[in-house]
């Protein structure tokens, strides 16, 4: 052989050999190795972590729960622009390759070499599956090696829109996000089906780095990725120029508070979710379990809205109280002072439309500050007010707006920013249907991620006069009527009967009016009526008698001050005892979830609720809880709670409470279809504020929700129960005033003639016999 052509035989042989010897060696690799590779069951059974999940009754996603937040879809289901994003940015030979992709290996190769380091990869969808299903995420040889073969096995198993739906449905893509439609949801708070191109490109920008390229933790990072998956798209003809620009100038809108879903029920989704872990502990999370609760979407969101509207009024009437700190922005600019600014409002919480910003200009006519992921704000005219006294020269250094303050901002009800504040008050509320007691609307604090605390469930408060009807029952139940004869004057209980000291209570008002009917003592929640009633029964016998309603007898101790609701309850409770006046007599079991379902769809669990009617639940008289009803519809018609007038309608029923020193204020109320419960308080009780009334703090509440909830229904009245007589008796129940009215009383309650001559409705008038002055 000529010399010259043995400088080119040799190393031409030489490389031949290394690449047979190479080829032999892989050969053996997968000899040996192929066998040993793991059965695909998990791919060919997929079976999915699904999180629990829980529904109002009408179908909405109120919470979810478990490490993988994942919502299944089929691949026929995922729109073609969701599709074709991820094969621009993944893989966009899938369809081509046999599970690894040789051209992508050799041009990734190529470009890793020529850019002097390692620049690109050339994992395809299918190799994904087999890393995350399988395999470490170390990199070394072997398991790069093993990963390719599993990825031909996967191949030879399943089509190739079978992996690309596993793929699509088992990708992390930040935020607990497993899956594309998981991701759509939280990201953008919509259906998968739903999203636009933009939208599309920015999820598919995801896998690759799923913190890196958060549109939430680093917005500006995410539209780099989303601007290359876009020009990725045009590359290969998915989209057109036109719609390239489009997407390109387009603003996404991404959820900032990722615990949202269609429905704020939070406190709900928190009762549902530990029902379901006493049931099936560790398996709730993974099961796909699905817990429908008995909440209606409308009722919930009145609630949710007119909570936050209560508080948010009652905040704004007690002043503004300044910036919640400092950021030292001094010599800052440009991406130094953005990053500032981020990493400042990244321990700042926000609260549902509440927004915390950064002050960065401030003067009596206009405050312009950043918000989160560097959005302008700028306040001026009525949105300064709220703090107009925060910004002068004068105002503590402390707490006086000025660049670098910390505040919060929210927009008004014509879209113009205002400046806010987080409240430090509380309320609760909660609704219920009175015929079975299933719960319609549950509001258990003002925002659940800063408190999560349950003031429905767990707040034990002073009921104050909201607790009087439950005494006015045990009344009637002692021989009074609505037509009794009270006297509304001073009292003072000595040392001897209360078995402390003397004790002197008053009128809320400090005013007296003499004697009065029941009825209007109620209706004006006149204390020394209600002591002088709960005197004549016995305080013994009234302890007794508010169990019937679901009260804890022991939080109630036997002495004068239960008249003015000195003992303790709960919304909750609260609940369970108008609901006994609104549904004529019943003890009702309210409950929150209606059933519990597997993946599947079949009942594990079924609620069983008790309902009005049944006579066994009856604990008071019909008889009774007409007349309570009749007087509580007077407390609303001319009494602590006119305000509900607003709502035009006569068949409100309802009683206003405020607690010594104004620390509590309630309105408790229903309309027959309908039980409401409102509560406003401090969580560590301090006062209110003088005039913070229940009529006045809490009533707006209730009056705002059963305004939605109510919309449509129309009036109904209580039917009058067989055993009451009419009588005709003096104006408000008092001897010699010129006017009559009709008034309701038990049969075996008309005193007959004592003589010829007698009146027996100027005796019907008298308190009970035995009743002290």
């Amino acid at each position: 052989m000529p010399r010259s052509l043995r400088w080119i035989a040799y190393p031409t042989l030489l490389l031949a050999g290394l690449a047979l010897i190479g080829t032999a060696l892989l050969a053996i690799i997968v000899v040996l190795a192929y066998p040993k590779l793991p059965s695909l069951e998990a791919l060919t059974d997929y079976q999915p972590k699904i999180p629990l999940r829980i529904y109002t009754a009408d179908g909405y996603l109120i919470g979810e729960f478990g490490e993988e937040r994942r919502a299944l879809v089929r691949i026929e289901e995922v729109p073609a622009v969701m599709k074709q994003a991820i094969l621009a940015a993944e893989d966009e030979r899938f369809y081509q390759h046999p599970g690894v992709d040789t051209l992508g290996v050799l041009r990734a190769a190529y470009a890793n070499f020529t850019g002097g380091g390692k620049r690109q990869g050339a994992s395809t969808i299918t190799m994904q599956v087999a890393r995350n299903f399988f395999l470490t995420s170390e990199k070394t040889f072997s398991r790069k090696v093993y990963e390719a073969l599993l990825a031909f096995k996967i191949e030879s198993n399943l089509s190739k829109d079978e992996i690309f739906g596993i793929y699509i449905n088992q990708i992390y893509l930040g935020q607990r996000a497993y899956g594309f439609a998981a991701a759509s949801q939280i990201y953008y708070g919509k259906p998968l089906q739903d999203i636009d191109l933009a939208e599309a490109a920015m999820l598919a920008g995801l896998p690759k780095a799923p913190s890196s390229f958060n549109p939430v933790a680093n917005p500006k990072r995410a539209k780099q990725r989303q601007l290359y998956v876009l020009r990725r798209m045009h590359d290969l003809g998915f989209i057109d120029e036109r719609q390239l620009a489009a997407a390109q100038k387009q603003s996404l809108h991404i959820k900032r508070d990722l615990n949202e879903f269609a429905v704020r029920a939070d406190h709900v989704a928190e009762m549902a979710r530990q029902m379901a872990y006493e049931r099936f502990r560790e398996e709730a999370y993974t099961r796909g379990l699905r817990v429908i609760t008995t909440l209606l979407k409308a009722d919930q969101e009145a609630a949710y809205a007119s909570l936050r509207r209560g508080v948010l009024d009652y905040d704004r009437r007690h002043g503004y109280r300044g910036a919640r700190g400092y950021v030292d922005l001094a010599g800052l600019s440009g991406n130094a002072l953005d990053e500032a600014l981020e990493e400042a409002l990244q321990d700042e919480p926000d609260s549902g439309d509440i927004q915390a910003a950064v002050v960065l200009e401030a003067g009596p006519k206009q405050v312009s500050a950043y918000g989160r992921g560097g959005e302008t704000v700028r306040v001026s005219g009525e949105g300064l007010k709220f703090a107009q006294r925060m910004l002068d020269e004068k105002a503590p250094a402390n707490r006086r707006l000025r660049r670098g303050a910390l505040i919060h901002v929210q927009r008004d009800d014509k879209g113009n920013w205002q400046i806010a504040q987080l409240p430090e008050v509380e309320a609760a509320f909660v609704s219920a249907d009175p015929s079975d007691g299933a719960i319609h609307a549950l509001v258990g604090g003002f925002d659940f991620n800063r408190n999560k605390f349950n003031h429905v469930t767990q707040a034990w408060r002073q009921p104050g006069s909201s607790f009087k009807p439950f005494i006015y029952s045990a009344a009637l139940e002692k021989g009074f009527t609505p037509a009794s004869v009270i006297q509304d004057e001073p009292l003072v209980v000595s040392a001897a009967e209360t078995g402390s000291q003397a004790w002197e209570p008053r009128n809320y008002d400090g005013k007296y009016e003499g004697p009065m009917s029941m009825r209007m003592g109620l209706a004006k929640s006149k204390n020394l009526v209600s002591i002088r009633i709960l005197r004549s029964i016995g305080t013994q016998y009234a302890q007794d008698y508010v169990a019937r309603f679901g009260f804890d007898a022991d939080r109630h101790p036997p002495y004068l001050t239960m008249a003015l609701g000195a003992g303790s309850v709960t919304p909750w409770q609260q609940l369970t005892g108008y609901a006994v006046f609104a549904n004529g007599g019943y003890r009702i079991r309210p409950y929150v979830v209606r059933q519990i379902l597997d993946d599947k769809g079949a009942v594990l669990a079924q609620a069983e609720p008790v309902a009005a009617g049944d006579e066994t639940l009856r604990v008071i008289d019909p008889r009774n809880a007409y007349l309570m009803d009749s007087m509580l519809r007077d407390v609303v018609r001319r009494g602590t709670a006119t305000r509900a007038l607003q709502l035009k309608r006569g068949d409100l029923a309802g009683k206003t409470g405020t607690t010594n020193d104004f620390v509590d204020a309630w309105f408790c109320g229903y309309q027959r279809t309908l039980v409401g419960i409102a509560w406003i308080g401090f969580d560590q009780p301090r006062k209110l504020g003088n005039g913070e009334t229940g009529g006045f703090a809490a009533l707006p509440i209730w009056i705002g929700y059963m305004g939605r909830a109510l919309a449509g229904v129309p009036e109904s009245s209580m039917p009058v129960p067989p055993g009451l007589v009419p009588v005709t008796v003096p104006e408000d129940g008092i001897a010699g005033r010129p006017g009559r009215e009709t008034e309701l009383i038990y049969r075996e309650n008309l005193p007959p003639p004592e003589s010829e001559g007698d009146d027996p409705l100027e005796r019907l008038t008298r308190p009970p016999a035995g009743q002290p002055g």
